[in-house]
């Protein structure tokens, strides 16, 4: 079977989502399928799969992705392909799965940011004048509005929630594929001196709770709601709390955050880290109180690592959590309270250790392996013309 995979950026760096593709494409060479990607990043060719790289040069970022959109859709016309699975919004795509959710869910989540009526609406009006939000829009209507379009892969329940509700998708074009993530083979001697030598880095005593958020969008990400969740512990007496916030988000305004909070000596920015597995080792609970998330990989990767999570509804991997059994779901990630209720609870080892040990019990369920598979049943029952197309 010759597929093409259409994904505009294969860079790791750049989120979740890029990550997720390099980690189903490594998994799909594996296959007998012939794999074809089209992309704008540099990548070079393997045996078992033929890179693409197709320049969007312009004079701005949403003119970029028009053209890079634009000549993959002419190359694809003019080549032949047994199907076409569209991971940026494509044209001619047989399978689109958009893995950073729908574009008009992501727009009303940041605009769930600002709590008051005014600021939102002035950013609401300010949206019309992004161009690269437009036409991602544009192309988002025209995929989902065509009774002939793609059939489109929802990488959680949540974002076929958002595909029916903001556009009507019927139940028949919607796959449920669950987002994957590779499982952490880590042995256990490994872990505990990955957990010794990340609280020595960090001067956290062994008996120190400590508390991991990983997140690039700080703001979307709720890591201002963690913060004041630690404050509110602190003025409580709680002196053992310590935390650490990985990831590009890391500016002198989050310090200076931090300062007026009175939680500096208790939390550190660590920055982009390319250690983060290390970090699930060291830590006893991770949260992610985010406003808005298809599908987190953190937490699906902290949980299979056994860290006790905590998420929100707006998260597609809570899902997969029961209810303070293998981790907490917060209703609303406003609720500060809510948040560090939950840190309290956590405090007592016995229900850390039994959260931690089911935490871990979710790992075939959302293994990148049982993602590829779901990929490939659909692969094959679109090649024998068993679904529509």
């Amino acid at each position: 079977m010759k597929i093409a995979l259409v994904c505009e950026w294969l860079d790791p760096w750049r989120g979740g989502a890029e990550t997720s593709t390099m980690q189903f494409l490594h998994r799909l060479m594996a296959t007998d399928v012939e794999v074809h990607v089209f992309t704008r990043s540099r990548l070079a060719s393997t045996p078992s799969m033929y890179v693409h790289t197709i320049s969007g040069a312009s004079m701005s970022r949403a003119r970029r992705s028009m053209t890079f959109a634009r000549r993959v859709e002419k190359r694809l016309a003019a080549e032949s392909f047994d199907l076409v699975h569209a991971i940026s919004p494509c044209r001619g795509a047989d399978i689109y799965q958009p893995r950073g959710g729908t574009v008009a869910e992501a727009i009303e989540r940041n605009l769930a940011l600002r709590r008051n009526g005014t600021v939102r609406r002035l950013k609401r009006y300010a949206n019309h004048f992004n161009v690269k939000q437009r036409y991602l829009l544009t192309m988002e209507r025209e995929l989902f509005s065509d009774p002939h379009g793609p059939i489109v892969v929802a990488i959680s329940r949540y974002v076929a929630r958002q595909l029916r509700h903001h556009y009507g998708v019927p139940h028949d074009r919607i796959r449920v594929i669950y987002n994957g993530v590779e499982p952490d083979t880590t042995a256990t001697q490994e872990r505990q001196r990955h957990r010794l030598a990340i609280r020595k880095e960090f001067d956290i005593a062994s008996t120190d709770l400590l508390v991991l958020a990983v997140a690039h969008n700080f703001r979307l990400k709720g890591v201002r709601r963690w913060m004041e969740a630690m404050a509110l512990l602190q003025s409580r007496g709680l002196k053992d709390l310590r935390s650490l916030v990985i990831g590009k988000g890391d500016s002198p305004a989050w310090h200076r955050l931090a300062a007026r909070l009175n939680i500096t000596d208790r939390l550190s920015f660590v920055g982009p880290s390319d250690r983060v597995p290390m970090f699930y080792h060291a830590a006893d609970v991770l949260v992610h109180p985010t406003y808005y998330d298809p599908c987190s990989r953190v937490v699906l990767e902290a949980m299979i690592a056994g860290l006790p999570c905590i998420s929100t509804r707006w998260d597609g991997a809570a899902e997969v959590i029961e209810q303070g059994k293998n981790g907490f779901v917060l209703d609303d990630p406003w609720n500060v309270e809510a948040l560090a209720a939950r840190i309290e609870r956590l405090r007592d080892a016995a229900l850390r250790n039994k959260v931690s040990q089911a935490a871990g019990g979710i790992a075939e369920r959302v293994s990148m392996a049982a993602h590829v598979r779901g990929m490939m049943r659909l692969y094959q029952a679109l090649a024998r013309a068993e679904v529509r197309c």
